[in-house]
């Protein structure tokens, strides 16, 4: 098996180039961001993402921007930024968790590929611990207990990746995170009593971080609104670019981009963080419930 390797932020640079490029053609056209996604059938998440460098622009898309900006498409300039793009999009997939390919599903590679690029999560998690703060334990338990992952190889590697991710947190440019948990979490004994005492231990010291605020939400708060399920809220540094929610509903998760459906999990996270116990007596209740486990 190979060795964790510590991850780094994808190299950005000529996508940011490729982006910025295509921004000054989409001005000088006089376009929108709302104007460019419509001509690509997207969101105008996409385009801010795409202008800002943080993902790959495919060959299609990327003449018919051209065309759209009123760029020659069979010209010396698109065939340079196409050259450009492709070595871009090889770079970008030189990413660090293209290794454990095998162990992720594409989903979860481009959720990785978009957090390693965000400067800030918001999340909200009703079953579990949030991912950025599980212990190897804790994520093995819940792999094996998944049952997605069949040999103890492709449950190691899929630990790897887990624990490489929060390797962000601790990064000469941490990411921010803020996380309101559900007191349900702290209580369900994943992986027996001994691993979850250990988990709600890693708690207590990952809050000592300046970049890490933890929430608990209360049983006695009863019904609140973020009970249908987890999402996160990914921030991103720049100052054009749009945030992105990744939820899960029944059928799985899916991403939203549309600023209507981003403002929403906005609200509904700050509903959740109001609800919640402030940072300094849910540090308290963790360590409170870590004892019950110790017994």
């Amino acid at each position: 098996m190979q060795g964790r390797r510590t991850p780094e932020k994808p190299s950005t640079v000529l996508g940011r180039q490729l982006g910025d490029e295509l921004r000054k053609f989409r001005e000088a056209a006089s376009m929108t961001t709302a104007d460019a996604a419509a001509r690509l059938d997207c969101t105008k998440g996409k385009i801010s993402r795409i202008e800002n460098g943080r993902v790959p622009v495919r060959t299609p898309d990327l003449l018919a921007l051209l065309s759209a900006y009123g760029v020659d498409p069979d010209g010396e300039t698109a065939q340079r930024l196409t050259a450009l793009a492709r070595t871009a999009n090889r770079r970008r997939r030189a990413g660090w968790w293209n290794q454990y390919g095998p162990v992720l599903a594409d989903t979860y590679r481009d959720y990785i590929a978009l957090e390693a690029t965000a400067s800030s999560i918001r999340t909200f998690q009703g079953q579990l611990v949030p991912g950025l703060l599980q212990t190897a334990d804790y994520v093995r338990a819940v792999t094996v207990a998944s049952k997605a992952w069949q040999t103890p190889d492709e449950i190691e590697r899929f630990v790897e990746v887990r624990l490489a991710r929060q390797e962000r947190l601790t990064a000469s440019d941490p990411l921010r995170l803020w996380a309101v948990v559900a007191e349900g979490v702290l209580w369900q004994e994943v992986g027996g009593r001994d691993v979850m005492r250990a988990q709600l231990d890693h708690l207590v010291r990952a809050a000592d971080l300046p970049n890490v605020e933890i929430q608990i939400l209360p049983f006695q708060r009863g019904a609140h609104a973020s009970m249908f399920g987890p999402y996160l809220i990914l921030g991103f540094s720049e100052g054009s670019a749009l945030d992105v929610v990744l939820a899960d509903n029944p059928t799985g998760s899916i991403w939203l981009e549309q600023e209507s459906d981003v403002s929403r999990y906005r609200a509904l996270f700050d509903d959740a963080r109001t609800a919640a116990l402030s940072p300094v007596e849910s540090i308290a209740r963790i360590r409170k419930v870590a004892k019950e486990h110790g017994r």
